[in-house]
Protein backbone atom coordinates (compact mmCIF):
# COMPACT_ATOMS: atom_id res chain seq x y z
CA UNK A 1 0.00 0.00 0.00
CA UNK A 2 3.05 2.66 0.57
CA UNK A 3 3.09 4.84 3.50
CA UNK A 4 0.90 7.71 4.10
CA UNK A 5 1.68 10.05 0.94
CA UNK A 6 0.34 13.28 2.41
CA UNK A 7 3.67 15.74 1.22
CA UNK A 8 5.72 17.34 3.53
CA UNK A 9 8.75 17.89 4.41
CA UNK A 10 10.23 18.14 7.75
CA UNK A 11 13.19 20.68 6.75
CA UNK A 12 10.80 23.33 5.82
CA UNK A 13 8.83 22.59 9.32
CA UNK A 14 11.78 22.68 11.27
CA UNK A 15 12.08 26.90 9.85
CA UNK A 16 10.77 29.63 12.27
CA UNK A 17 8.62 30.93 9.27
CA UNK A 18 6.93 27.40 8.88
CA UNK A 19 6.49 27.10 12.54
CA UNK A 20 4.44 30.75 12.97
CA UNK A 21 2.01 29.21 9.93
CA UNK A 22 2.06 25.45 11.12
CA UNK A 23 0.99 26.07 15.16
CA UNK A 24 -2.13 27.97 14.24
CA UNK A 25 -3.31 25.21 11.76
CA UNK A 26 -2.33 22.71 14.41
CA UNK A 27 -4.49 25.11 16.80
CA UNK A 28 -7.65 24.89 15.08
CA UNK A 29 -7.64 20.81 14.10
CA UNK A 30 -7.60 21.23 18.53
CA UNK A 31 -10.59 23.29 18.46
CA UNK A 32 -12.48 21.82 15.90
CA UNK A 33 -12.00 18.30 17.35
CA UNK A 34 -12.64 19.61 20.81
CA UNK A 35 -16.01 21.39 19.78
CA UNK A 36 -17.20 18.15 17.84
CA UNK A 37 -16.50 16.00 20.86
CA UNK A 38 -15.89 17.58 24.05
CA UNK A 39 -13.20 18.74 26.13
CA UNK A 40 -11.58 15.76 27.41
CA UNK A 41 -9.15 13.64 25.24
CA UNK A 42 -9.53 10.75 27.21
CA UNK A 43 -13.22 10.29 25.92
CA UNK A 44 -12.97 12.27 22.47
CA UNK A 45 -10.66 10.18 19.92
CA UNK A 46 -10.21 12.83 17.72
CA UNK A 47 -9.14 15.65 19.95
CA UNK A 48 -6.29 13.05 21.69
CA UNK A 49 -5.38 12.18 18.11
CA UNK A 50 -5.33 16.11 17.16
CA UNK A 51 -2.91 16.79 20.67
CA UNK A 52 -0.64 14.20 19.31
CA UNK A 53 -0.12 15.31 15.93
CA UNK A 54 0.75 18.92 17.49
CA UNK A 55 2.96 17.63 20.07
CA UNK A 56 4.46 15.66 17.27
CA UNK A 57 5.31 18.66 15.80
CA UNK A 58 6.49 20.74 18.69
CA UNK A 59 3.06 22.63 19.18
CA UNK A 60 3.73 24.22 23.17
CA UNK A 61 1.50 23.05 26.22
CA UNK A 62 0.03 26.46 26.38
CA UNK A 63 -0.89 26.50 22.41
CA UNK A 64 -2.49 23.12 22.70
CA UNK A 65 -4.60 24.00 26.15
CA UNK A 66 -5.62 27.13 24.74
CA UNK A 67 -6.93 25.75 21.12
CA UNK A 68 -9.19 23.32 23.57
CA UNK A 69 -10.43 26.33 25.28
CA UNK A 70 -11.53 27.94 22.27
CA UNK A 71 -14.14 25.22 21.37
CA UNK A 72 -16.57 26.87 24.30
CA UNK A 73 -16.24 30.33 22.69
CA UNK A 74 -17.98 31.88 19.67
CA UNK A 75 -14.85 32.08 17.19
CA UNK A 76 -15.08 27.98 17.05
CA UNK A 77 -18.64 28.07 15.69
CA UNK A 78 -17.29 29.79 12.10
CA UNK A 79 -14.56 27.17 11.57
CA UNK A 80 -15.37 24.46 9.37
CA UNK A 81 -13.70 21.30 7.79
CA UNK A 82 -13.61 21.82 3.93
CA UNK A 83 -12.39 19.74 0.91
CA UNK A 84 -11.00 20.67 -2.27
CA UNK A 85 -10.05 18.68 -5.86
CA UNK A 86 -7.54 20.10 -8.06
CA UNK A 87 -5.05 18.95 -10.81
CA UNK A 88 -1.64 20.51 -11.17
CA UNK A 89 1.10 20.49 -13.17
CA UNK A 90 1.87 17.10 -15.39
CA UNK A 91 -1.10 15.87 -14.15
CA UNK A 92 -0.88 15.56 -10.90
CA UNK A 93 -4.22 14.95 -8.85
CA UNK A 94 -4.23 17.55 -5.36
CA UNK A 95 -6.80 16.72 -2.69
CA UNK A 96 -6.64 19.65 -0.10
CA UNK A 97 -7.98 19.67 3.67
CA UNK A 98 -8.76 22.77 4.86
CA UNK A 99 -10.23 24.93 8.03
CA UNK A 100 -11.66 28.04 7.53
CA UNK A 101 -14.13 30.91 8.80
CA UNK A 102 -14.10 32.04 5.56
CA UNK A 103 -15.16 29.51 2.54
CA UNK A 104 -15.24 31.77 -0.33
CA UNK A 105 -11.86 33.51 0.68
CA UNK A 106 -10.20 30.19 1.02
CA UNK A 107 -11.68 29.68 -2.54
CA UNK A 108 -10.28 32.70 -3.95
CA UNK A 109 -7.02 32.21 -2.69
CA UNK A 110 -6.88 28.10 -3.56
CA UNK A 111 -7.88 29.21 -7.18
CA UNK A 112 -4.93 32.21 -7.38
CA UNK A 113 -2.33 29.16 -5.89
CA UNK A 114 -3.37 27.20 -8.33
CA UNK A 115 -2.97 29.73 -11.46
CA UNK A 116 0.31 30.80 -10.59
CA UNK A 117 2.26 27.60 -10.71
CA UNK A 118 -0.03 25.45 -13.65
CA UNK A 119 -3.03 23.95 -11.38
CA UNK A 120 -6.72 23.90 -11.70
CA UNK A 121 -9.29 23.08 -9.52
CA UNK A 122 -12.03 20.26 -10.17
CA UNK A 123 -15.32 19.47 -9.96
CA UNK A 124 -16.43 17.93 -5.89
CA UNK A 125 -16.12 14.68 -6.13
CA UNK A 126 -13.92 14.17 -9.19
CA UNK A 127 -11.01 12.79 -7.54
CA UNK A 128 -12.92 10.52 -5.02
CA UNK A 129 -12.33 7.39 -6.49
CA UNK A 130 -8.46 7.81 -7.42
CA UNK A 131 -8.00 8.34 -3.16
CA UNK A 132 -9.16 5.95 -0.83
CA UNK A 133 -9.40 7.51 3.10
CA UNK A 134 -7.60 5.22 5.32
CA UNK A 135 -7.13 5.46 9.08
CA UNK A 136 -2.98 5.67 9.73
CA UNK A 137 -1.35 5.97 13.35
CA UNK A 138 2.32 5.95 12.79
CA UNK A 139 5.03 4.92 15.66
CA UNK A 140 8.49 4.30 16.48
CA UNK A 141 9.59 0.75 16.39
CA UNK A 142 12.00 -0.09 19.18
CA UNK A 143 14.21 -2.59 20.17
CA UNK A 144 12.81 -6.23 21.29
CA UNK A 145 9.07 -5.06 19.64
CA UNK A 146 7.48 -7.93 18.41
CA UNK A 147 5.81 -6.58 15.50
CA UNK A 148 4.29 -10.24 14.71
CA UNK A 149 2.56 -10.15 18.00
CA UNK A 150 1.56 -6.53 17.69
CA UNK A 151 0.06 -7.41 14.27
CA UNK A 152 -2.63 -9.67 15.38
CA UNK A 153 -3.47 -7.80 18.68
CA UNK A 154 -4.22 -5.20 16.18
CA UNK A 155 -6.49 -7.18 13.57
CA UNK A 156 -9.64 -7.20 15.57
CA UNK A 157 -9.74 -3.51 15.67
CA UNK A 158 -9.60 -3.12 12.14
CA UNK A 159 -5.84 -3.28 11.37
CA UNK A 160 -5.80 -4.11 7.30
CA UNK A 161 -1.65 -3.55 7.16
CA UNK A 162 1.53 -3.09 8.88
CA UNK A 163 4.21 -1.87 7.23
CA UNK A 164 7.88 -0.88 8.73
CA UNK A 165 9.72 1.66 6.83
CA UNK A 166 13.27 2.15 8.82
CA UNK A 167 12.63 3.45 12.55
CA UNK A 168 8.25 3.67 11.74
CA UNK A 169 5.71 1.55 11.68
CA UNK A 170 2.97 2.51 10.19
CA UNK A 171 -0.66 0.58 11.25
CA UNK A 172 -3.60 1.28 8.08
CA UNK A 173 -6.68 0.52 8.84
CA UNK A 174 -10.18 1.68 7.12
CA UNK A 175 -11.67 5.33 7.49
CA UNK A 176 -14.33 3.79 9.93
CA UNK A 177 -12.09 2.33 12.49
CA UNK A 178 -9.89 5.13 13.20
CA UNK A 179 -11.45 4.87 17.28
CA UNK A 180 -10.96 1.05 17.47
CA UNK A 181 -7.31 1.00 15.69
CA UNK A 182 -5.92 3.82 18.09
CA UNK A 183 -7.78 2.60 21.08
CA UNK A 184 -5.97 -0.55 20.52
CA UNK A 185 -2.66 0.15 19.75
CA UNK A 186 -3.08 2.80 23.11
CA UNK A 187 -3.96 -0.10 24.67
CA UNK A 188 -0.94 -2.25 23.85
CA UNK A 189 1.37 0.73 25.33
CA UNK A 190 2.65 2.07 22.85
CA UNK A 191 3.42 5.86 22.00
CA UNK A 192 2.00 7.06 18.84
CA UNK A 193 3.57 9.56 17.39
CA UNK A 194 0.72 10.61 14.73
CA UNK A 195 -2.20 9.04 13.99
CA UNK A 196 -5.34 10.33 11.71
CA UNK A 197 -6.93 9.85 8.16
CA UNK A 198 -4.94 9.66 4.99
CA UNK A 199 -6.13 9.95 1.58
CA UNK A 200 -3.80 6.83 -0.15
CA UNK A 201 -4.01 7.36 -3.98
CA UNK A 202 -5.24 3.85 -5.82
CA UNK A 203 -2.52 4.07 -8.74
CA UNK A 204 0.39 6.10 -7.52
CA UNK A 205 2.55 7.86 -10.29
CA UNK A 206 6.09 8.32 -10.95
CA UNK A 207 7.61 12.00 -11.86
CA UNK A 208 10.40 12.70 -13.06
CA UNK A 209 13.00 15.47 -10.98
CA UNK A 210 12.35 18.03 -13.48
CA UNK A 211 8.60 17.34 -13.59
CA UNK A 212 8.89 17.44 -9.22
CA UNK A 213 10.36 20.86 -9.18
CA UNK A 214 7.45 22.47 -11.02
CA UNK A 215 4.85 20.21 -8.52
CA UNK A 216 6.60 21.10 -5.25
CA UNK A 217 6.20 24.82 -6.09
CA UNK A 218 2.09 24.35 -6.55
CA UNK A 219 2.28 22.60 -3.25
CA UNK A 220 4.23 24.75 -1.29
CA UNK A 221 2.05 27.95 -2.41
CA UNK A 222 -0.90 25.69 -0.97
CA UNK A 223 1.26 24.40 2.18
CA UNK A 224 1.90 27.78 2.94
CA UNK A 225 -1.72 28.75 2.89
CA UNK A 226 -3.35 29.34 6.25
CA UNK A 227 -6.55 27.54 5.68
CA UNK A 228 -4.69 24.46 4.25
CA UNK A 229 -4.60 21.66 6.73
CA UNK A 230 -2.97 18.76 4.76
CA UNK A 231 -2.32 18.25 1.08
CA UNK A 232 -2.16 15.00 -0.65
CA UNK A 233 -1.32 13.70 -3.67
CA UNK A 234 -0.72 10.78 -6.06
CA UNK A 235 2.68 10.82 -5.94
CA UNK A 236 4.78 7.75 -5.80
Amino acid sequence: MGRAFEYRRASKEKRWDAMSKLYPKLGRVITMAAKEGGPDPEANGKLKAAIQNARAQNLPRDNIEAAIKRASGKDAEDIRETFYEAKGPHGVLLYIECATDNVNRTIANLKVHLNKTGGQMVQSGSLDFLFSRKTVVEFPKKPGMDLDEIELALIDAGLEELEVEGDTVYAYGSLTDFGSLTAAVDKLGIEVTKSGLERIPTSPVEFSEEQMEEIEKVIDRLEDDEDVQKVFTNIA
